[in-house]
Formats: C-alpha cells, sequence, structure tokens
C-alpha cells in the first residue's frame, strides 16, 4: 500500500501532468468451505477447500468524478487481472508480488476507463451533480483469528440420511440435497487509512426436487434453511422433516389442475409475504445512483429487471401504507429466539454497520446507502455489502416489516373471503410459498428459459408463486393449482394493502451476486455458494387486487417407462 500511494504512476502522452490513483483499495477474501452433496441416500459429491482470493481496486480522479461507475463498450484487458486467488501460506513476498501486478494492472484499467468516460460525458447536454465516490472516516478493527469449528457431526453421513427422506418419493425425477459450511476471513485496507479483519460464518441445507405432471408440465419444489455456523443447523430429523413437506407439496402440485387466468383479492400467507417482499424491497431500497452506461440498452436492461430504485427522489413523499414502517438493522441477532443471519458491525466498503429506518408510519424516511452517492444521500450508511468479491452495492442486511395496525391470520382470511364475497366471485387464491429457481431449478438450461420468459418482468412486477391454492367461497375447501404465476406486484401494489397480520414470518435467504442480478428484483434469486446471507421479518399481506395468470408454456414429454423402484427388489 505505501508503495503505492508513492510511487504509481502513468505519464501519458500529450500531457504535462503523470496520473495516479487517489484511491487505492486491498481486499482478501480467506474461505474454508465444505460441501456435501446426496440424492435418494447416495453421496455425490464432498468437497472441502481452502482458499484465498484478492481484489484490488484504483481509483483515478477525485471523489467528485473518478473512474469508476460507468460501463463503457470496451477497455484495457490484459492477461493477469485485478482479481484472482493467491497462497494461502502466510508467504509475505508471494503475497506481496501477487498485489503488484494486480495493481498495476486495476490502475491501467482505471485510467483507461476514466478517459472513456470524460469522452463521453463531454458529449452530454447535461451532467449529474451526484460524487461518485463519498469520503469515510478511516477505521480500525482486527478481529482475532477465528478457528473453523465443523462439530462433531459426521455431516457426509447427515447428508445421506436426510436425501434418503425422498426416496418414498419415486415419481420425483431429480433431486439434490446439499450441506454448505462456510468460514470466511475478510480483510480491507485503504489508501485512507482503513484496517480490517473481520471473521463471518454461515452455513445451509439447501434442496431442489423436479418432476412432471400427467401432461407433461415440469414442476419443481425446494427445501431450503440457514444458519449462523454449522452447530445451529437442524438435525437430520428436523431436516428430513422439511424435505418430507417438500417432497408431499410437489406430489400435491403433480396431481393438481393448471391454473387459470384470475383477476381478484390475493393473500399472501406470511410465509410467502417474507419472500415477496425480499423481491420488491431489495432494489426500491437502493438509494446509490446506477453507474453510467455507454450504450442505453444497459440501462433499458436494468430497468427491465428492476435494478432501478422506485424509490429514489421520493424522501418525505408515502410510498407505503400509513401504519407501516420498514427498518433494516444490520446488528439484529435473532427475532424472538430465531436467528437472523443478515447481520455484521462492518460492511465491506469499511463504514459502520447502521441500523436504518427506511419508510416510518407509510413516508419515505432514507435509503440504504453504499459509498457511491445518489439524489437523495451523499454518504453511506454502512450498507455497501458484496458477495465474492464483487462491486459493493447498496443491500440489506435484516429487514423488517412492521404494522400498527394488525389482525390475527383468521381474521384477516376473514376479511379476504368478504371481500371475495363482495365481488361475487365463485372462488379466491392464496399464495403459501415462493418459489426460489435458482434452487428449485436443477439445470441451467431451465433456469435459462425461466429467465428468458420471466425476467424481463421482474422489474413491473411479475412474482413466481411455488404453493398456490384456490379457496372457495361455498364451502371453504382449498385447492392447490400449479404453473400459477402473479403480475403486478411491485412498490405501487403495497401502498394500498388491503390487510396486514400479525403472524410475523422469519424468512432467512441468500442474495445473489451474480453479475447482472445483484441489486435486482432478482437478487432474491439466490443460493448459499456465492450468495449473501439476509433476513426478512414480515406477516401476511392481503392484496384487494391482483393479476393470476394460468399456466403457460410448452409440455415436455413423459418417460417411456415408469421410474424404477428405490427399494431393493425381493
Amino acid at each position: 500500500m505505501a508503495r503505492s500511494k508513492t510511487r504509481l504512476e502513468l505519464k501519458i502522452p500529450g500531457t504535462n501532468e503523470p496520473v495516479k490513483p487517489y484511491y487505492v483499495e486491498y481486499r482478501l477474501l480467506d474461505l474454508d468451505v465444505r460441501e456435501i452433496v446426496a440424492q435418494f441416500g447416495t453421496l455425490l459429491t464432498t468437497a472441502h477447500n481452502r482458499n484465498r482470493f484478492m481484489d484490488v481496486e484504483a481509483r483515478v480522479g477525485n471523489y467528485k468524478l473518478d473512474s469508476s461507475n460507468f460501463i463503457s463498450d470496451d477497455g484495457f484487458r490484459g492477461f493477469i487481472g485485478s482479481q484472482g486467488s493467491v497462497g494461502i501460506d502466510h508467504d509475505y513476498d508471494s503475497l506481496r508480488q501477487d498485489l503488484w501486478i494486480a495493481t498495476d494492472q486495476a490502475f491501467k484499467e482505471a485510467v483507461e476507463t476514466y478517459s472513456r468516460k470524460q469522452a463521453y460525458l463531454s458529449s452530454l447536454a447535461r451532467q449529474s451533480e451526484v460524487d461518485d465516490f463519498s469520503k469515510a472516516a478511516p477505521i480500525q478493527i482486527i478481529e482475532p483469528l477465528a478457528t473453523p469449528d465443523w462439530t462433531s457431526r459426521n455431516w457426509e453421513q447427515e447428508a445421506r440420511d436426510a436425501s434418503a427422506t425422498l426416496r418414498i418419493f419415486p415419481e420425483i425425477y431429480e433431486s439434490r440435497v446439499t450441506y454448505y459450511l462456510v468460514y470466511a476471513t475478510e480483510y480491507l485496507l485503504t489508501s485512507e487509512g482503513t484496517e480490517i479483519r473481520t471473521n463471518r460464518s454461515f452455513a445451509a441445507v439447501e434442496s431442489g426436487m423436479n418432476t412432471l405432471a400427467s401432461d407433461g408440465m415440469p414442476l419443481n419444489h425446494l427445501y431450503a434453511t440457514y444458519a449462523p455456523k454449522p452447530a445451529d443447523l437442524p438435525n437430520v430429523d428436523g431436516v428430513r422433516k422439511g424435505l418430507n413437506v417438500a417432497g408431499s407439496e410437489l406430489m400435491a402440485l403433480r396431481a393438481a389442475q393448471p391454473a387459470q387466468d384470475y383477476t381478484g383479492p390475493v393473500l399472501f400467507e406470511a410465509r410467502a409475504a417474507a419472500p415477496l417482499l425480499a423481491q420488491v424491497l431489495g432494489p426500491a431500497m437502493n438509494g446509490s445512483r446506477p453507474p453510467l452506461a455507454f450504450q442505453p440498452v444497459v440501462e433499458q436492461l436494468m430497468g427491465n429487471l428492476g435494478g432501478k430504485s422506485d424509490w429514489a427522489g421520493r424522501i418525505g413523499a408515502r410510498v407505503l401504507p400509513q401504519n407501516v414502517t420498514v427498518i433494516d438493522d444490520p446488528g439484529a441477532k435473532d427475532y424472538h429466539g430465531t436467528p437472523l443471519i443478515g447481520g455484521y458491525a462492518v460492511d465491506d466498503e469499511g463504514v459502520r454497520a447502521q441500523k436504518v429506518t427506511v419508510v416510518d408510519n407509510g413516508s419515505l424516511k432514507a435509503l440504504l446507502m453504499s459509498r457511491r452517492p445518489g439524489n437523495d444521500s451523499d454518504q453511506s450508511n454502512g450498507h455497501g455489502r458484496s458477495g465474492f468479491l464483487t462491486d459493493a452495492k447498496p443491500t440489506m442486511s435484516n429487514l423488517f416489516f412492521k404494522s400498527t395496525e394488525t389482525v390475527s391470520p383468521a381474521e384477516l382470511k376473514k376479511k379476504f373471503l368478504d371481500e371475495c364475497r363482495s365481488e361475487k366471485l365463485q372462488y379466491c387464491v392464496i399464495v403459501k410459498e415462493m418459489d426460489n429457481p435458482s434452487l428449485s431449478l436443477l439445470h441451467q438450461d431451465e433456469f435459462s428459459s425461466l429467465l428468458a420468459s420471466y425476467g424481463g418482468g421482474a422489474g413491473t412486477g411479475d412474482r413466481l408463486p411455488l404453493m398456490v391454492y384456490k379457496i372457495y367461497l361455498d364451502d371453504g375447501r382449498e385447492e392447490v393449482i400449479r404453473g400459477a404465476r402473479v403480475i403486478g406486484v411491485n412498490t405501487r401494489a403495497l401502498r394500498n394493502l388491503g390487510g396486514i397480520g400479525n403472524d410475523d414470518f422469519v424468512y432467512n435467504y441468500m442474495q445473489s451476486q451474480i453479475a447482472g442480478f445483484s441489486g435486482t428484483a432478482l437478487g432474491a434469486f439466490g443460493s448459499a455458494q456465492g450468495g449473501l446471507p439476509a433476513s426478512v421479518v414480515a406477516p401476511s399481506l392481503l392484496f384487494e387486487e391482483l393479476e393470476v395468470r394460468g399456466a403457460r408454456g410448452e409440455p415436455k414429454r413423459l418417460p417411456l417407462l415408469p421410474a424404477p423402484p428405490l427399494t431393493a427388489s425381493k
């Protein structure tokens, strides 16, 4: 760092002044990961990997205008990049060499990008007055190195035993049960004087499963549970219970009738409302200015995916019902005894985490901020988060959706049914669980085809429910339906909720850090492998009118022969 601050410069032909970086940042991520994958009681893979990765950032210009926040049509790209693996041994000379090469690359890229950005800005009639980077007071936090504690549990055997539960469902074509256990040590050193070493850990059990209905419609389901550390994961019996519920619901979907188009009241039970809010509110609370793009198609794509905040520039306006308050609290550890996994003490840009009241009594008070300023704020509030050394973005941690006017689930359901009767409908729709295709879809081609049909509508409110039920008004019976898609659930739909329950549900999940997904409506579709831990606490929500579209898409051909038995033949 001292060498880069004092000696790093580049003389550009035709200019008198040498170019130097005004800001340099070194990040190291030391990962110790165990991953075990099992299927129907058989171990597929098991791995224990230790890796250390680096990321070097150099900024040219100044805090007002620098080389960041610009997507150009091209740029300097060398053989060795500013990111990569480094040795896990405590070899200072080797690390110094790797960082030196990466710093050289990062600086050259910054100079090239800064030149292209200036040329692009000169073609604009009016430039933004928002700064590119905010100043932050340097801090020093050096935590003692933590030793990974895998506990005395036999993880391989637990994966076998848990996945064997799905053997009682021979109609399930494929399934995966993955145990993912992570210990990480993160290092951050900046030219401003920030020095940080923090320890983080989390653990997950994730499972996806799929089948085909009798008419060839592809169906999928998932099970996921997360914990702050491996020892906190549920035991085999707990995982087996969750997998059994998911498998039973998938079989119910397989026997269900396809959904039909519907418009009317929709009730989201708490188990579905929390992930719904994760999709809708995640990008809305982003207060940082989006990056400039050389090609307008990039900005259009970000808009389609919900990458632009609907709430930016609306501080003081009513954005939710007047009885609703939304708070993001990185310091929260649990909610009524249920652990929350989104907490942290300092964000990935070296800013201390802050509790932020985003909405107070329906009015927008503040947005989540990183060190990239926006129209509403020029200072970070400690929410610049990133996963696998990606660019830090304003990201929720532990989000609480609260209301001062709530009713019991029974009262909310009665109000829901009364509204259905007032509209003289034969049935209404209840959503009991939302889908996460990054877990439930086991193949990349399936995931890609889903995004092709769904991704363009994610920014305008298309949502993927998993367990959807018709409730008939004449006798109150509930009937599961398959293939439904909910349309138009966006921040505007949240302004006039028909009712809010008092049955808070804790939804722990992983926010995707895939480039193009992070910070958009698709960010809620993450997995433990490369995802960012987060939590949402929310109750049941009643929408007075939504559109539910029936099943669409081409069916697949059924297998020619029935599945072989999953028990040994006699």
